[in-house]
């Protein structure tokens, strides 16, 4: 089975389990939502399952979540009843319903783990946890989950379409979860506690280090070991900043203030390329 990575933009091609064509109903307000009224009237799964993906065609997610369901309660043990099911799922996550759309999802994982169309349902829980994400003034514990299902999708299935969109977006997340420890650690400085600070910016290096986040952690870490007084502990965090990032500005910014207690960075630059040891220095130190 195909899924496209962009739900969004067209979800046709996620039921290429399922057949197509359609009908319809009206609707009422169900638990505060829009939902359907289904009068229970048994009715062959196909004509279940079409109804629902017409609804899902006029975006009437509510209407469809019921026809899926109601697919699995009349035809439980059908061919059909394990489509309903992950369909049901996605049209929770049209509908932004997070919390059901990854319920959904772990249901169906739990009762098919060897179906074909598990890799969408372990992809759709990331997806549902990685669209929640705030930015990075807020609890970044959705910012976890999302990092964590993501995992789970590259590491189940490498080589599959999903595993390389998990792969970029974790990226992104990573950003985000480094966003925050440098929002925590730049607090940690201002209110004059560098050891907590020194924490947060180490963290950012060691695990995050393929992030936009790393140059300017790097930075503050030489300042909260000069307000320290600790200028051989910025000197050595100085040279490995311009060693990995010469022509950055948070370089720049940290050759001026090392300037002023006397260090020479692109002295000991020349000196430290000459011994060769950067990895070394940056294991011990992060």
């Amino acid at each position: 089975m195909t899924f496209f990575i962009n739900m969004r933009q067209s979800w046709r091609p996620i039921i290429a389990i399922c057949a197509t064509s359609l009908i319809l109903a009206g609707c009422s307000t169900f638990g505060g939502k829009k939902k359907a009224e289904l009068a229970y009237q048994e009715r062959p799964a196909e004509t279940l399952y079409d109804n629902a993906l017409k609804d899902m065609d006029n975006r009437r997610f509510d209407r469809a979540i019921l026809y899926f369901d109601e697919v699995e309660r009349q035809h439980p043990f059908s061919r059909w009843a394990r489509r309903a099911m992950l369909m049901s799922s996605f049209a929770h996550y049209s509908s932004g319903d997070y919390d059901e759309a990854v319920s959904a999802a772990q249901r169906f994982i739990s009762l098919h783990p060897g179906s074909d169309s598990t890799p969408y349902a372990y992809y759709l829980i990331a997806i549902c946890h990685y669209e929640q994400i705030f930015d990075v003034g807020r609890d970044q514990g959705t910012t976890v989950l999302a990092e964590r299902a993501l995992q789970q999708v590259v590491r189940r299935y490498p080589d599959s379409d999903y595993a390389r969109d998990a792969r970029l977006k974790l990226e992104l997340t990573h950003d985000h979860l480094a966003g925050k420890e440098m929002d925590v650690g730049r607090w940690y400085l201002r209110e004059h506690q560098q050891l907590a600070a020194i924490g947060r910016f180490k963290n950012v290096v060691k695990k995050y280090d393929t992030t936009s986040q790393v140059e300017e952690a790097m930075h503050r870490l030489v300042e909260a070991y000069v307000s320290l007084g600790l200028i051989g502990e910025a000197k050595q965090v100085g040279s490995v900043l311009g060693y990995n990032y010469p022509s950055g500005d948070w370089y720049q910014d940290t050759y001026t203030l090392l300037s002023k207690y006397g260090v020479d960075l692109q002295t000991e630059l020349k000196v430290e390329r000459k011994r060769g040891y950067w990895r070394r220095l940056k294991e011990r130190l992060f």
